[in-house]
Parts: structure tokens; C-alpha cells; sequence
């Protein structure tokens, strides 16, 4: 490539920075939920295990659409399916306000935001692998520390804003809020580095490609990479947690109200979750590059095993704190690195598709997590079996992965001998 028509600044941290904004509002916006569980309980009258069906009913979507999204991305362009989703996010949860029925609501945030961030989440992180191989540990943190920031700041603003002009205007404004800044992120992300005449990280040529020999395997079809062992254990290990680690971001506060912790206290314990986040985003993906990805994948699932643990031991605001941080510190960090490990197993230039695939687990848990957590509780008035179960499902994730890692060190080790 012509070296005139590139860049003097490398584009692929634009590309990080378009990705945090998509996240940020994305993610913000449907973590906002837990603002609204109790408005909307009120409005409609319902169980607080049937309104929790609405954001697990988006999870599910926004999760599972990334085997579709990854796909049409490479159609219809990273750009162009990025801004379809954030007017649609928005949208649902412009038409959310305007519901009279629970059902209403259902249709409007689940499938506005679902489909939405689904459309936006997955192409937009692939994109990203794209754009980096030897930091991309560090670029997967900095793009995804959007969800972190988002579960800081929107939360607080949706309680301020109920407080204020009632839960319909602030789903106005929060939807409009999306749609702006989504579409404003959208068109500056770029599919692959070669159309702005660049290399992965910013390097030349033939750096990039040494770099890529030593760190990257042959790229892997999608059809080839599911039927793998590696594929399969990390899969069950995503769903396993993914059972325990979406229940906090709809049941932490609604549990902090049920013991005497004021409305706006409550959500500053989800807004927690999102500091923790943030710095397992930020400082936790670097961490990653140094010591191995999949290994720092195991320390991610058993430190949420232990943050679920702390809550459940008690109920003061303390300890919820101190929970929430960890807690986030180790999701953020869990969620940094997933999309690297898998460009890491397979390649980059299906990881994208890959991810989407792997993603559908990361969906089921989040459809039954938070809707049986709120089942059970209409039931026994206690988060102590779901909160417990959580904690076990993140366990089982942390060994099933440490098993995977020592087959596969093996399986190299019998190599390397055979050679």
C-alpha cells in the first residue's frame, strides 16, 4: 500500500472509540432497567418476575441477533448496520413510553432494544478485532469499557429523570439520547484497516504480518470453528456463567429497596457495578495481553463467582458496595477479553461471525437468569437460591475453562514431542 494514502494517525483507535459510544448507549440504555422495574410494576400492576421478563426478553434478543448482525454486517457495512441499530434501540424506548399494556412493553423495549443492540454490539467489537492483533486484549477493553461507563452514568440519570418527569419522559429522552450519539458513533467505524490504508495496530506491512504469525492462528471458517472442542468448552463455559452474571444489573436494586436502601442509594449500587466495570475494562484487558487471554479468562469466572458470594452474605450497604465493584471489576473484564480469545482460537477475519455464534450462550443465560430470578422471588420473597446459583454456575465456568486451557496445553505438548 501506497504509504502517501495513509494516515499519520493510526484509525483503528477511532474505530475503538466509535465502538465505546455504541456501547456506552447501547448498553447504558438497557441497563437503565432496574430504574424502571418498579414504575413499571406499578403502572401495569404485575409481578416483579413477569416485568423482569422484559429485559431478559431483550437480553435474549441482543445476544442471540449477533449471529445474524455479524453476517449482514459484511453486506450491508459495519456503518450502515450500527446506526440501523441504535434508531432502533432508541425507537423502542421511545415507543416503550407510549405503551398501556405490559404486553406494549414487551414489544417495544424487548424487541427495540434486543434487536438493536444486537445489531450494533457484535459487528461493531468484531470490527475492532479487525484493527488489532498484538494489543488487542487492550483495544477489546478500551471499546466494551462503554458498558461500564453506560452502567455508571445511565442508571442514575433514568432514576433522576422518573424522579422528575415521570418513567414515560425519561424513556423519551434516553431513547432520543441513543438515537443521537448511536448514529453520530456509527459512521465513524471502518470494517477493515486496508480501506484506510493501514495495518492491524498501526504498524507496517511486515511487522503486522510477523506479529500475526506468532499470535494469530489461520484464520478458521465459522463452520469449521463451532465444530471444535475449543469452541464447544468455551461456549458452555459462557452459558454457565452468563446463568448468574445479568441477574445483579435488574435484581441488585430492587434487593438494596427490600432492605431499607433508599430508590436513588439503590441504583448507585448498579451505577457501582459500572465503575467496577469500567476499570476491569480498562486496566484488566492490558493485564490479559501479558498473561494469556484464555487463562485470564478463568481468573474473570471464578472472581464473579466470588463477587455473587459477597452478596449473598448480606444485605447492608457496605457490603452491597464492596460487591457491586468487585463484581464489576471481574464482568468487565470477563467481557473484555471474550471477543480476543476468540480471535485468538480462530482468527480475525471471522471473528465477528464467531462471536456471534458464541454469543447465543451468553443469550440463553440471559433469558433464564434474570426472569427465574424474579420468578422465585414472587415465590419466597428471597434472592438467596438465585443469588446461590449464580455463584455455583460461575465456578463451574472457572473449572470448565481451566480443564479446556490444560487439554489444549497438552494436546500441543504431545504435539511438539511428535514433531
Amino acid at each position: 500500500m501506497n504509504s502517501s494514502k495513509r494516515s499519520l494517525v493510526f484509525y483503528g483507535w477511532y474505530v475503538v472509540a466509535a465502538a465505546f459510544v455504541i456501547t456506552f448507549v447501547g448498553f447504558g440504555s438497557a441497563y437503565t432497567f432496574s430504574a424502571f422495574l418498579d414504575p413499571l410494576q406499578h403502572e401495569f400492576g404485575a409481578s416483579r418476575g413477569s416485568v423482569s421478563a422484559v429485559f431478559s426478553m431483550a437480553g435474549f434478543l441482543y445476544f442471540s441477533f449477533g449471529i445474524i448482525s455479524a453476517p449482514l454486517a459484511g453486506r450491508l457495512g459495519v456503518k450502515t448496520l450500527c446506526a440501523i441499530g441504535m434508531v432502533c434501540a432508541g425507537g423502542g424506548l421511545i415507543l416503550a413510553a407510549q405503551a398501556h399494556t405490559l404486553i406494549q412493553v414487551y414489544l417495544a423495549y424487548g424487541i427495540g432494544i434486543g434487536i438493536g443492540v444486537g445489531c450494533a454490539y457484535v459487528p461493531a467489537l468484531g470490527a475492532v478485532q479487525r484493527w488489532f492483533i498484538a494489543r488487542r486484549g487492550l483495544a477489546s477493553g478500551l471499546a466494551v469499557s462503554g458498558i461500564g461507563v453506560g452502567t455508571f452514568v445511565m442508571p442514575p440519570l433514568a432514576t433522576w429523570l422518573i424522579g422528575g418527569f415521570g418513567w414515560r419522559n425519561a424513556y423519551t429522552v434516553i431513547g432520543a439520547l441513543t438515537i443521537i450519539f448511536g448514529i453520530m458513533a456509527a459512521f465513524v467505524l471502518e470494517d477493515e484497516p486496508i480501506r484506510r490504508g493501514q495495518y492491524p495496530d498501526g504498524i507496517d506491512g511486515s511487522a503486522t504480518a510477523n506479529t500475526a504469525v506468532s499470535q494469530s492462528p489461520t484464520d478458521t471458517s465459522v463452520r469449521d470453528a463451532v465444530r471444535t472442542r475449543r469452541f464447544l468448552d468455551l461456549y458452555l463455559a459462557s452459558l454457565m456463567a452468563s446463568l448468574g452474571v445479568f441477574v445483579p444489573f435488574v435484581h441488585l436494586a430492587p434487593f438494596a429497596r427490600d432492605h431499607g436502601i433508599t430508590a436513588t442509594t439503590a441504583t448507585w449500587l448498579v451505577g457501582a457495578i459500572g465503575i467496577g466495570s469500567t476499570l476491569g475494562r480498562f486496566f484488566l484487558g492490558s493485564l490479559a495481553d501479558r498473561m494469556g487471554r484464555e487463562r485470564f479468562l478463568i481468573g474473570m469466572y471464578a472472581g464473579m463467582a466470588v463477587a455473587l458470594v459477597i452478596w449473598l452474605l448480606g444485605s447492608s450497604f457496605p457490603l452491597l458496595l464492596v460487591f457491586a465493584i468487585v463484581f464489576g471489576l471481574f464482568y468487565g473484564g470477563w467481557v473484555a477479553v471474550l471477543p480476543a480469545v476468540v480471535a485468538d482460537m480462530f482468527g480475525a477475519r471471522h471473528a465477528g461471525r464467531i462471536i456471534g455464534v458464541l454469543y447465543t450462550s451468553v443469550a440463553i443465560g440471559t433469558l433464564v437468569g434474570p426472569s427465574t430470578a424474579g420468578f422465585v422471588y414472587d415465590i419466597s420473597q428471597s434472592y438467596t437460591i438465585p443469588i446461590a446459583v449464580g455463584a455455583s454456575t460461575n465456578a463451574l465456568a472457572a473449572l470448565m475453562t481451566l480443564l479446556a486451557v490444560r487439554r489444549a496445553e497438552a494436546a500441543k505438548t504431545r504435539t511438539s514431542f511428535a514433531a
